[in-house]
């Protein structure tokens, strides 16, 4: 099985979700991402040729990055497993010193419309001090597809995921 993580911003190719996957595949492509210096649109088609090239059968997403697995997932129409999703960047990000311009992705988040829930496996920290309650989340994916860690905070650290990515992975194939 070939697994596109994306991290998210400020992150490393080597988070938590990164680790977790780890325990259970070995073949994790994990690009790094400079999110304030590389254009949103740059950003998507290189991990889209990167999903073509690498021939993935699963995209996880961290925060920043679950916005992108998002998008990739509804175009190629591969499973998506998602961490602390920010799928509503232009209202989180700039507080934590991006300078781009968010308009990019007010129009992007507009293919969430066309996006198979079936395949989406969500995880949540119920204390996410960065995206909050994720009310747009629950509201998008549905309740039965997201697993609520109460304590768990942004980081994935905090959420339990050696324990929950593996259950997730089987649970879209």
């Amino acid at each position: 099985m070939n697994i596109l993580n994306i991290h998210g911003y400020k992150g490393t190719p080597h988070n938590a979700a990164y680790s977790a996957l780890r325990s259970v595949e070995k073949n994790i492509i994990s690009p790094e991402i400079d999110y304030d210096t590389e254009q949103p649109d740059a950003i998507l088609n290189r991990l889209s040729d990167i999903c073509a090239d690498k021939n993935i059968d699963i995209i996880v997403g961290t925060s920043l990055g679950g916005f992108y697995a998002s998008l990739i997932s509804d175009k190629i129409h591969k499973p998506l497993l998602l961490v602390n999703p920010c799928l509503q960047p232009q209202q989180v990000i700039p507080a934590y010193g991006y300078k781009g311009d968010v308009d990019w992705f007010v129009k992007m988040s507009a293919a969430f419309d066309t996006l198979n829930m079936e395949r989406v496996r969500c995880i949540i920290g119920g204390k996410d001090e960065i995206i909050g309650d994720h009310s747009f989340t629950k509201k998008l994916i549905g309740n039965t597809h997201i697993t609520v860690i109460p304590d768990g905070m942004h980081s994935g650290a905090t959420l339990e995921l050696d324990k929950h990515l593996p259950e997730m992975l089987k649970t879209v194939f």
